[in-house]
């Protein structure tokens, strides 16, 4: 009787030991995560042009405001605001979306002064942009309204700190699904219960079922910049019916049927169709993570949302393997079974190992691009600091597949005595990397949440207007708005607007524009132009290296009035 009581206490030992073991990693992902900065308005889409254009001074009132982004939008109506100089907001109707542009009709009636405008929109990566700019018409003036220019970007932190622990928490769930129903169908021994292997997959799909529900809740506040509890109907009804939504719903789905082909298949005596239908669900699945974030908007989506799933995939195999090793395996199958399980699951490793390096090498080719973006985003320190604990992991296994390439089935005649001491290394091996593997997975949930390397490099290195050089210039005979976008060395559009000195429009018979680059010898080039109205013009210039350009702008108005303005360029590579 004390016999088996000392190995019933044995086994409750190391149960607990198993749980302490998966609370520590749980809490260090925690902690990793949270020791991250904040980000917590991330956003794949970033502003390129308004119109008119930010801190303007407009002599006609607009009929509306155009808000151009890098990637179509989703407008959050609620939050998009025009603000006059007596307090009172001038939008009217409902704000579309053409494309990548977002149009907000603006009622008549506009007094003069400085107005505000602020907007809120949905990236297409399911991120929110927010943010407000000015312009004036007729004259600058003061506005009641400055205060409140930026709320419209603004995020509940709370919200954003939620959004990214139910990502880690579908993380883990994920991992702790696939691991055990990999290991149950292909290398669980014969003689072992599975009760307990089979609640911890079930467990995994519990959880990822409870993040995507935290997540689709949780998507209403963080778009519409709102408190955990301050949506309403419309707010969840548009997640749901966003490509987010439909991911997350696919996602449900998925769970949904292969809990129920799953239960047979663990129990060891599933068909053969059930088993391939559950490979068929499982990329399914792993697929919609990927579609509904950011691998989803990138410049390659199809190669980024299968290296995405790719990368899940492998994750969830490599870690869920080690989960079963340590809490289960290691402790519970004798020495003869483990000479058989171990050399097998080695090569698992080692294949789901290569293929997370390679997937994530291609995600990380489309998102960050170049060595500036790995080096000053917060997406490349984040991912750098994910290669550096990968490769300590990695490092880790190693020292483990070296353990596993000693052990064999022992000899009938043969002491186990090292073959003990063995398996007591790999445990502590593999559970260091189990530790530092959670951890890797709370950066990457912190990497969900945060803009891509190669989009934040973009709108930082697009100008302070966004990849727009805009000025005015005067004369006797007009005033001249001039626009250049994006002011780097290639193609370039360009705008004119010609106005009296008054303000009002000025009627332009001939344009001409040239642009010279002195400081290296360039002669004028001249620009191709377009009438667009009598008093707008459009049009198109090359110019073929950075630098301090001078733009020289000839306006006729009449057959001998004349005038002609310069301005200098800062043209970027």
């Amino acid at each position: 009787m004390s016999r088996r009581l000392r190995r019933s206490g044995l086994r409750r030992s190391g149960l607990r030991r198993a749980a302490g073991a998966a609370l520590a990693g749980l809490v260090l992902g925690l902690l990793g995560l949270f020791a991250l900065p904040a980000s917590p308005a991330a956003a794949h889409a970033f502003l390129v042009r308004t119109q008119p254009i930010q801190g303007s001074v407009v002599q006609d009132a607009p009929s509306q405001i155009v808000v151009t982004f890098s990637e179509p939008v989703q407008p959050v109506n609620d939050k998009i605001k025009i603000l006059g100089p007596d307090g009172k907001q001038y939008q009217t109707g409902k704000s579309t979306v053409t494309g990548s542009a977002l149009t907000i009709p603006v009622r008549s009636g506009t007094p003069k002064g400085t107005y505000v405008v602020e907007y809120r929109v949905i990236s297409a990566d399911g991120h929110p942009v927010g943010a407000g700019f000015t312009f004036s018409l007729g004259a600058q003036s003061a506005n009641k309204a400055n205060a409140t220019a930026d709320s419209s970007g603004s995020t509940d932190t709370f919200v954003a700190w939620s959004v990214s622990i139910a990502d880690f928490l579908g993380f883990a769930g994920l991992i702790l699904a696939v691991g055990p129903a990999l290991v149950l169908m292909a290398l669980w021994p014969k003689r072992l219960n599975r009760r307990a292997a089979v609640r911890l997959a079930y467990a995994g799909i519990g959880l990822v079922g409870l993040a995507t529900l935290l997540d689709l809740y949780l998507e209403a506040p963080y778009t519409a910049g709102v408190g955990i509890f301050g949506i309403a109907g419309s707010d969840l009804t548009a997640v749901l019916d966003s490509r987010f939504g439909w991911a997350h719903l696919a996602r449900l789905a998925v769970l949904a049927v292969g809990a129920v082909l799953l239960r047979p298949v663990l129990a060891g005596r599933g068909a053969t169709w059930q088993r391939y239908a559950l490979l068929v669900l499982g990329v399914a699945g792993l697929l919609t993570w990927g579609i509904s974030g950011h691998p989803g908007t990138s410049t390659a989506p199809a190669l980024t949302v299968i290296a995405d799933a790719a990368h899940l995939g492998s994750m969830a195999v490599w870690i869920g393997g080690l989960v079963m090793l340590f809490a289960f395996l290691l402790r519970r199958a004798n020495a003869k079974e483990l000479g058989a399980i171990l050399p097998v699951w080695s090569d698992w490793a080692m294949a789901a190992v290569l293929t997370l390096i390679l997937a994530g090498t291609a995600q990380a080719l489309v998102e960050i691009g170049s060595v500036d973006a790995l080096l000053h985003t917060r997406y490349g320190v984040l991912v750098l600091t994910k290669i550096g604990l990968l490769l300590a992991v990695v490092a880790v296994a190693y020292f483990s597949r070296r353990l596993v390439r000693g052990t064999r089935p022992p000899a009938e005649d043969e002491p186990a005595t090292a073959e003990a001491g063995t398996v007591r290394a790999l445990r502590r091996t593999v559970l260091v990397e189990v530790i530092g593997a959670v951890i890797v997975i709370g950066v990457a949930a912190a990497l969900v949440q945060t803009t891509p390397a190669r989009t934040q490099v973009t709108a930082n290195t697009s100008g302070t207007n966004n990849g727009i050089f805009s000025t005015t210039m005067t004369s006797p005979l007009c005033q001249l708005q001039f626009d250049i976008e994006p002011a780097q060395a290639g193609n370039n559009d360009i705008h004119l607007y010609a106005y009296t000195p008054e303000g009002g429009a000025l009627a332009v018979q001939e344009w001409k524009v040239t642009a010279a680059l002195p400081s290296q010898g360039i002669e004028p080039i001249d620009a191709v132009l377009t009438k667009i109205t009598e008093s707008h013009d459009t049009g198109q210039i090359t110019l073929p290296s950075a630098g301090q350009w001078t733009f020289s702008f000839t306006l006729r108005t009449t057959d001998i009035d004349e005038a002609t303005v310069t301005t200098v360029v800062k043209v970027s590579q």
